[in-house]
């Protein structure tokens, strides 16, 4: 059975440095009718595992460790018995959210999540944070970029652990060196294609953030 892509938006807060905004993320899942994979586990447990369903869910993939990201991961990892995996640089973003609970595995740069028949390549992606990263499924011709791309450009580096110059290496050197009908769907807002983002790297650099 072929892999698909199932999608829901949920609603909380972002907060860091003091400040706290509303907004709205992206949960991608990602598996056939049997097992899958969450990306993201932001503010709500039972409306990720209303996508879910009675699948089982082989790990819970964490572009990064903002709160708004993975709110919820220890509660979902309860619930459906499945290791919420980090890179280990996004621990010290992790240990503001959930000091006492640690994630339940690391992600690698160059490492493969299987599910449902399908790889999941895990590309470490700094910038936004230390340890985000992105998810490429060649298969599908998709990545899972978190907050590192966006349709229309990188995403924040203005608070702590962030770092401009980072970000932009991280999206031409591994991001816009995909082919260019690579599906980005990213952690909030409307997916885009690395083709769509490619000829605006300029104006990024140029924009300074």
């Amino acid at each position: 059975m072929a892999s698909r892509i199932d999608h829901t938006v949920t609603a909380g807060t972002f907060s860091l440095d003091g400040q706290t905004f509303e907004v709205d993320n992206n949960v991608w899942v990602l598996g056939d009718d049997a097992e899958c994979v969450v990306v993201d586990a932001p503010h709500d447990v039972d409306a990720i595992l209303a996508v879910v369903g009675d699948r089982r869910v082989r790990a819970i993939l964490a572009t990064h460790a903002h709160d708004d990201h993975v709110r919820v991961a220890p509660a979902l990892a309860r619930a459906t018995g499945a290791p919420v995996l980090l890179h280990p640089a996004d621990r010290v973003l992790w240990d503001l959210v959930h000091p006492d609970e640690p994630p339940g595995g690391d992600l690698r740069d160059g490492g493969t999540v299987e599910v449902a028949g399908t790889s999941v390549l895990v590309l470490h992606t700094p910038g936004h944070s230390p340890g985000a990263c992105s998810f490429h499924v060649p298969a599908l011709g998709v990545v899972f970029t978190g907050d590192t791309l966006f349709a229309g450009g990188p995403g924040a580096t203005g608070r702590s652990y962030s770092n401009f110059g980072t970000i932009i290496r991280s999206i031409r050197d591994l991001l816009l060196t995909l082919p260019p009908e690579t599906v980005v769907h990213p952690g909030h807002g409307a997916s885009t294609t690395t083709g769509a983002e490619l000829p605006h790297l300029e104006e990024w650099l140029a924009r300074g953030h």
